[in-house]
């Protein structure tokens, strides 16, 4: 029994666990121990330094026990303070309430399972892996797209976010697939929804056909049961051979098409309820075609909807802003669209297509 036993402590230490606690706990005797012997030198507040590492650095089932611990060694190094001036009392009631606060985020990472720096680290790179579904890839010669996404508050998590996928066509061509999300809600109060989201509806929109993407993305939000649950989306199913393409829209703002022959920018509004509300919804779909120069735009309400401006004035705007782009070219288009637009407290995304 010996092996096994020591190769489960082995898988312990490599994991951060018992290593961290007994550093943590030399740490704490030895502050303990500077606080009696030498209080001048090691004041009773250094003993929030390794209650701070210990939040960070143990899991959800150690942590706990080793702030008692703690409290416990500071409570008899106070007990043998030989006078307890008012910097002193102050540097106590730090330490325990900072002891609270600390056993009280323990018991929120006890529905995770894993300690502060490894569980954000989990979450980071979980957010990470998932958000890469949504990068645009490399296109086809005369084409050239690109995306732009900013959260509410300046956050990495955003209730808006996008969806890529290449397929080929049915008539053998390359197609490629492009929906953007808006879920209810704003920046990490929608962040983790969004990532759940996107990581379904990514593989929706490379599994179904493009008419089924919608309804099949309603019907998973429904199955999620979850209040105010619902999402605006815009979906564009765009062939690189013809330059033909598809809109279907889910309460999601008009997409914006510029027509490079006569210089103008049209509202493309295709009709659809938002995902997640009624059952077996219809989703119209709007057809086009985009020719050398064209321009496609497929952006979130964040973009239009400021300081109580009507919605058509925001979209007028927009395109104006649009307008513009023509002069200096879109390269990099879609970054100086949504940092002009919008403003920083709500989720702001935009994909910008260009056949050049």
């Amino acid at each position: 029994m010996r092996a096994p036993t020591v190769r489960f402590l082995g898988r312990r230490l490599r994991t951060g666990g018992l290593r961290e606690l007994v550093l943590l706990t030399a740490l704490t005797l030895g502050l303990g121990v500077g606080t009696v012997l030498w209080p001048m030198s090691v004041p009773l507040d250094a003993m929030v330094v390794p209650l701070v590492l210990g939040s960070v650095f143990l899991g959800p089932r150690l942590l706990p026990w080793f702030v008692v611990f703690l409290l416990a060694v500071f409570a008899l190094g106070v007990a043998r303070q030989p006078a307890l001036e008012r910097l002193s009392i102050t540097a106590i009631a730090v330490i325990y309430l900072v002891g609270l606060i600390v056993m009280l985020v323990s018991f929120r990472r006890s529905r995770l399972g894993v300690g502060g720096a490894q569980g954000e680290s989990m979450l980071v790179d979980l957010r990470d892996r998932i958000q890469r579904q949504g990068e645009l890839p490399d296109l086809p010669d005369g084409w050239y797209a690109e995306s732009a996404l900013r959260s509410a508050g300046g956050t990495k998590f955003s209730g808006d976010f996008t969806v890529v996928s290449t397929a080929t066509s049915a008539g053998g061509g390359s197609r490629l697939d492009v929906a953007v999300v808006d879920v209810s809600g704003k920046g990490a109060e929608a962040g983790t929804r969004a990532l759940l989201l996107l990581g379904a509806f990514a593989g929706l929109l490379s599994a179904v056909e493009p008419a089924r993407f919608l309804p099949e993305a309603n019907e998973y939000l429904l199955r999620q049961g979850w209040e105010e649950g619902f999402a605006t989306a815009v979906h564009l199913s765009l062939s690189f051979d013809t330059g033909e393409f598809e809109l279907r829209s889910a309460g999601h703002p008009p997409a914006g098409h510029l027509e490079s022959g006569s210089g103008r920018w049209l509202k493309l509004l295709a009709e659809g309820p938002l995902l997640g509300v009624i059952e077996q919804p219809r989703y119209e779909v709007v057809t086009g075609r985009m020719r050398p120069g064209d321009v496609l735009l497929l952006y979130t309400d964040g973009l239009i909807e400021t300081g109580g401006r009507d919605i058509d004035r925001g979209i007028d705007r927009l395109l104006g802003h649009a307008v513009r782009l023509q002069q200096g070219g879109f390269t990099h288009g879609a970054d100086r669209l949504v940092d002009q637009l919008g403003a920083e407290r709500d989720d702001r995304a935009l994909v910008l297509v260009h056949r050049r």
